[in-house]
């Protein structure tokens, strides 16, 4: 990380960068196969909640931001000093203990199925596990080897294959200008309340939203000079963001909702795609897209991988008593890297065995309650004398992130009910 704060450039937007790192690892696999499934299911009608989206996660990505560069504090710093417990622990670091060690011992298998998937489908000797490993050390290697403008220019890139790959399917399929543009009217289908709450919610919301003003740090930016610059960074990132989302929503109600084809659930539905490409275009847009598959998943593994040990590290250190110590050595700190081997050698595990189902409820539920707990959070924090007063939150962002809270808290109920 650097330690003296990088002036702030007068072309704002050559160094565009944290934001688009942050919008890429939240938008998963899982993700387009919600916005898949949204078209298939209800053609252009729920385009409006997939602009709502991107505008919630613009919000929330803007408060870690501000919070991050007004108050010169990081997001586990700003957790640490909530009321409700001692000097070191009280109840937002305790679920956050929870949180990193459950969620991302299961989200390393997870994130390396997915990974795994494509190429599996495109070279199938090495098969779906044996994939799975490669990804999640080629993931490791990554992270632990190279510095944030490494990591940043890989990221650069993927986003730039997902670009051409998912917008380029969506111009192939021809969408109907005229009639995409009537989903931006809001409806509600019948039966669509929560999976519309759910396409509001679901698209590039992940832990690593918190992980921005971490990756703001390890950029250079520092101080409230740097707003203006990391509020155009987060534009244009959740502007890219919504660019794919309708891009899908594109693909599957030209594609699949006209033709009526079903996917499978998960991340396997992309596979299905792919082979409704190849019969539809040929082989050659059946591949293209699985590249684009892949890099979708493999830049939300090694975003996680970056970012969520760099909260890890600065959880360590709270924990140890030593300030930013640690922090301030980015990926290479000891806390980090023990982290970084955490997501990847003890999942590898859970590839070759079927999962707990007590460990699959426990995750289910942390994952969950997350983005409640950052919205919750930022309010509490961005309304407190924590922030220089004007920086506080005002009526916009405490009605956006007020929303999002609610939002949140009810697919988190929706979510557990259904685990249990």
């Amino acid at each position: 990380m650097t330690d003296a704060p990088t002036p702030a450039p007068r072309r704002r937007w050559s160094i565009i960068g944290p934001g688009l790192v942050v919008a890429a690892t939240g938008v998963g696999a899982g993700d387009l196969v919600a916005t898949l499934v949204a078209g298939s299911k209800y053609g252009y009608a729920l385009l409006w909640a997939a602009v709502v989206g991107a505008v919630v996660k613009l919000a929330l990505a803007e408060g870690v931001g501000r919070w991050t560069l007004a108050s010169g504090r990081t997001m586990f710093d700003g957790w640490s000093s909530l009321p409700g417990g001692g000097a070191r622990v009280n109840w937002a670091t305790l679920y956050f203990a929870v949180y990193v060690g459950v969620w991302g011992f299961v989200y390393g298998a997870t994130a390396m199925t997915a990974a795994a998937l494509p190429l599996a489908a495109l070279w199938p000797a090495l098969g779906l596990k044996g994939w799975g490993v490669v990804s999640g050390l080629l993931g490791l290697g990554l992270v632990w080897f190279g510095g944030y403008g490494v990591f940043e220019k890989v990221m650069a890139a993927l986003v730039g294959v997902m670009f051409v790959t998912v917008v380029g399917l969506a111009v192939i399929v021809a969408p109907d200008v005229p009639r995409l543009l009537t989903g931006l009217w809001p409806t509600l289908p019948d039966g669509s309340v929560f999976y519309t709450l759910g396409l509001i919610g679901g698209v590039g919301g992940t832990i690593t939203m918190a992980a921005y003003g971490y990756w703001l740090n390890a950029k250079g930016w520092k101080g409230a000079e740097w707003m203006g610059t990391m509020r155009l960074d987060n534009r244009v990132a959740y502007g890219v963001t919504g660019l794919f989302v309708v891009a899908m929503l594109v693909v599957g109600a030209e594609l699949l909702h006209a033709g009526g084809v079903a996917l499978q659930g998960g991340d396997r539905g992309l596979l299905d795609l792919g082979k409704v490409l190849s019969a539809r275009f040929g082989p050659v847009v059946s591949v293209m897209f699985l590249i684009g598959f892949w890099a979708t998943s493999f830049s939300s593994l090694i975003g996680v991988w970056q970012g969520v040990s760099l909260m890890f590290a600065d959880f360590w250190a709270h924990m140890a008593g030593r300030g930013t110590d640690e922090t301030a050595r980015g990926p290479r700190s000891p806390a980090a890297r023990a982290y970084m081997l955490w997501l990847t050698f003890p999942p590898i595990a859970l590839l070759f065995l079927d999962r707990p189902f007590g460990l699959i409820v426990a995750y289910g539920v942390l994952g969950s309650l997350f983005m409640p707990f950052l919205a919750g959070t930022l309010i509490w924090l961005l309304n407190s004398g924590r922030v220089p007063a004007e920086w506080r939150n005002g009526w916009v962002s405490n009605g956006l992130l007020a929303a999002a809270a609610l939002m949140f808290a009810v697919l988190a109920g929706k979510e557990i009910a259904g685990i249990f």
